[in-house]
């Protein structure tokens, strides 16, 4: 699979701006690119106090429309995050926009950072998508620092998680290790966009990154505005599990004992 990263500044609540970023990008990718990635809530910016409904947006707005034509101009599949209205309800969402089904994957972020969960709403789900050869699962930002999300995408049998992300200063690190862990853990490639520049009073970190199966990173980004087009080699995969393979050699349900000055406590993992 060819994919391009896109990591880009975004502008809060210019949503005009913000998707002629992106179909500029989508219209000028190289020929053969199968999917275009961009930032955490590219198009409408990030939430903040007194700035949710009005940057939110309707999945069958004509922005999101827009998208699903030039993905099927261009043959290709586009990953990017929006401010999502549902009703009196607005969640932070990535789409996967593919060229046969438009909106294919709606994923609503699961694991809010503290500043934003006064602002939207959790979602309840995870989601991924067999497509072309692949098996795509979903995460955004703050996901990325949890193993379960990841895992349970990769038990789906996600061999690619793309994580839309709007990865801050002084956290560049932790989502660099928590990427690789990602992969290594689950024997997936992980491909990562994240934002650069500033924005509701944040100075986001970049680093956007394709990490393979074995938690190797195959590409980082610096911090500056970036479009990168990768491969990911399928045979990489294979390799990886050829001696060895995580899911399967697993041993769920295991007991555990706490030891205690008083009587024995039990407890049970799995």
């Amino acid at each position: 699979m060819q994919l391009v990263l896109a990591q880009l500044a975004s502008r809060e609540g210019d949503i005009a701006h913000n998707l002629a970023r992106a179909l500029d990008i989508v219209h000028a990718v190289d020929g053969g690119t199968e999917l275009v990635v961009f930032p955490e809530t590219h198009l409408s910016g990030f939430a903040e106090s007194g700035h949710v409904f009005d940057r939110a947006l309707t999945l069958d707005g004509p922005e999101l429309e827009a998208l699903i034509e030039a993905s099927r101009e261009r043959d290709l599949a586009i990953a990017i995050g929006l401010l999502e209205r549902d009703g009196e309800t607005v969640f932070n969402t990535t789409v996967l926009i593919t060229p046969e089904d438009g909106i294919a994957l709606r994923y609503r972020k699961t694991h809010l950072w503290p500043d934003e969960r006064a602002l939207v709403r959790p979602g309840d789900a995870l989601h991924c998508l067999e497509w072309r050869g692949r098996c795509i699962g979903l995460l955004i930002c703050y996901d990325l620092e949890f193993p379960e999300p990841a895992r349970a995408l990769a038990a789906m049998g996600a061999d690619l998680l793309v994580v839309t992300n709007g990865n801050m200063d002084p956290y560049g690190p932790v989502h660099a290790r928590a990427a690789e862990a990602r992969a290594q853990e689950n024997q997936c490639f992980l491909a990562m966009s994240n934002r650069v520049g500033e924005g509701a009073g944040l100075v986001f970190a970049g680093e956007s990154a394709l990490i393979g199966p074995d938690g190797e990173p195959l590409f980082r980004a610096g911090r500056e505005e970036t479009v990168q087009s990768l491969s990911l080699e399928a045979d990489r995969l294979t390799r990886i599990k050829r001696d060895y393979h995580y899911l399967e050699d697993r041993r769920l349900n295991l007991q555990g004992h706490l030891e205690t000055q008083g009587p024995r406590h039990s407890w049970y993992f799995g």
